[in-house]
């Protein structure tokens, strides 16, 4: 898969994300999908981080990557591994 599949089928993935846990959609939503080498996919949270302090939530993303993982592998039928930009 490449990483214009990925993005093709990314609001799919926010979905079921955001059917599954709210928490988890909050913290990955605003991801820009930078990078995907075949089994590492980087997401961007550059210009999230502009929004200031309030916006943050890299201790979420931390606790919460693991279902974005498995909603991926679901929905997209491909494991990968996620980095953050």
């Amino acid at each position: 898969m490449e990483l214009r599949e990925i993005r093709d089928r990314w609001n799919d993935v926010l979905d079921a994300l955001l059917a599954t846990d709210r928490i988890a959609w909050l913290a990955f939503f605003d991801a820009r999908l930078a990078d995907f080498d075949g089994t590492t996919l980087t997401l961007d949270f550059s210009d999230s981080r502009k929004l200031g302090a309030a916006h943050e939530y890299s201790a979420a993303r931390i606790k919460q990557r693991q279902l974005l993982i498995s909603i991926i592998k679901d929905l997209l039928n491909i494991d990968v591994e996620i980095v953050e930009k």
